[in-house]
């Protein structure tokens, strides 16, 4: 199980962004993070991945532990050889490397395993096997988030971090995404899947988590946040937003947290 307890991260030792987030993902399982700009949902990544220091953060609070085992804090590395890769916002691919190269890259850490891996990879991603030696700034966009997704596998993770991983597709790709996430998942993978297209991460999540301001303020099963009015009304965009209906969701935004 991937595991935060606690969790309290400052930036530049004066803002604290996260403020006690505990959620968890257990082996196999797919759980969703939801929350609106500024929420703290990236810097949760950074933190879990290693990738603080770049950013001027660091965890003054809590434990993450991977199966039981503390992540080595400043090292990204030896996060992806306990088990977790991330995905980051914005695709992040080498342009102008090819796509193999991009994914011989994701197994640096890995390397007897390159061929067995891209063997793996090239199943699930059929048309990354076909554009195997075109350069990756050349694919539209949907195939190069396919890339971002199948540079992470390379290195075997057990669990995967997700963050927005729809972000500026088409609706039609944002199906293709979401099928590919599934499929991922049935092969075993732990998914923590951070997006704002709350519709299509709890409609595969088994677990959802809303984060505001740095706190977790709901933990339910999917199916319940589905259901649950304030989501639906302000995250699945069900309804009109006055201000007056603002002004009373911060209230209760308050109560929850």
């Amino acid at each position: 199980m991937l595991q935060v307890t606690n969790l309290e991260v400052v930036y530049d030792d004066v803002a604290l962004v996260l403020r006690g987030i505990s959620l968890a993902v257990g082996p196999g399982k797919i759980v969703a993070l939801l929350g609106a700009n500024g929420a703290g949902k990236t810097t949760l990544l950074r933190a879990i991945t290693g990738l603080l220091d770049v950013h001027d953060g660091e965890i003054t609070k809590g434990q993450i532990t991977v199966d039981g085992r503390p992540i080595p804090r400043k090292s990204p590395a030896g996060i992806v050889r306990l088990g977790v890769s991330q995905v980051m916002e914005g695709r992040r691919i080498f342009a102008e490397l090819t796509v193999e190269e991009n994914l011989r890259l994701g197994a640096h850490l890995n390397p007897r395993s390159v061929k067995e891996n891209l063997g793996r990879v090239f199943d699930l991603f059929p048309v990354l096997e076909q554009r195997r030696r075109s350069t990756a700034g050349y694919l539209s966009g949907g195939e190069q988030q396919m890339l971002a997704l199948a540079r992470a596998l390379m290195a075997q993770p057990k669990y995967l971090l997700l963050d927005e991983p729809s972000l500026g597709l088409a609706p039609r790709l944002v199906e293709q995404i979401r099928d590919l996430i599934v499929a991922i998942n049935e092969t075993g993978t732990g998914v923590l899947l951070v997006e704002q297209n709350a519709t299509m991460a709890l409609s595969i999540a088994s677990h959802g988590y809303v984060m505001e301001t740095g706190k977790i303020v709901l933990d339910k099963p999917a199916a319940e946040l589905l259901g649950d009015e304030d989501i639906r009304e302000f995250y699945l965009g069900t309804k009109s937003k006055s201000f007056k209906d603002v002004k009373h969701y911060q209230r209760r935004k308050r109560w929850l947290s």
